[in-house]
């Protein structure tokens, strides 16, 4: 009778997924001023705070990351110069962190992608300021040994779509819609 009841519970888990908590991830952003180039952008990093992944066998199905925005950080400036930029991401002109001082990306769907290097396209949910829409990129994703990992190629999404928006007499004329990233994420 207990081997019955053992193997439900493993069939079980099979059936509806086993859950990999995040160990280590890599969030990379890039935002453009009117001209979208490399020399008129910056770009930097978000950390992630927690998350998990779910596999169904060797297969990710699902999960859910929460983003510390109170950790936006621009790489490509050091110095005041960084301090201003980094103040300013932060405070009611974009990101509003003391009021959502976390931002949310919850997978809803993986498929196949016909891509040789990023084999999957990744669909979710994304709550930036409190507002969702879905955004969906291209990611290799590989499993082996109990560990999975994702890796985006870059996308972008609109920042518009989620009230991230330049709060100037100018609004918007510097700064292009588009934020391009890539995620790195590894679970066990």
């Amino acid at each position: 009778m207990k081997k019955i009841f053992l193997l439900a519970v493993l069939a079980g888990g099979l059936a509806f997924g086993q859950t990999k908590k995040v160990v280590a991830s890599d969030i990379h952003w890039w935002g453009y001023k009117v001209a979208k180039s490399e020399a008129s952008s910056h770009d930097g990093t978000i950390k992630v705070k927690s998350g998990d992944m779910v596999m169904k066998g060797n297969q990710l199905v699902g999960g859910s990351f929460v983003l510390d925005m109170t950790s936006i950080n621009a790489t490509d400036l050091t110095g005041e110069y960084q301090q201003k930029l980094n103040g300013h991401l932060k405070n009611g002109d974009f990101f509003e962190v003391e009021k959502y001082p976390t931002a949310t990306f919850k997978i809803t769907g993986v498929k196949k992608n016909n891509d040789k290097i990023y084999n999957s396209l990744v669909t979710g949910n994304l709550t930036v300021k409190g507002k969702t829409n879905p955004v969906t990129f291209p990611a290799k994703i590989a499993y082996s040994k109990g560990v999975v990992s994702l890796v985006s190629n870059k996308f972008s999404f609109d920042r518009q779509k989620f009230d991230v928006a330049y709060k100037s007499t100018m609004q918007d004329v510097f700064v292009k819609d588009d934020i391009d990233m890539v995620v790195k994420v590894t679970a066990q």
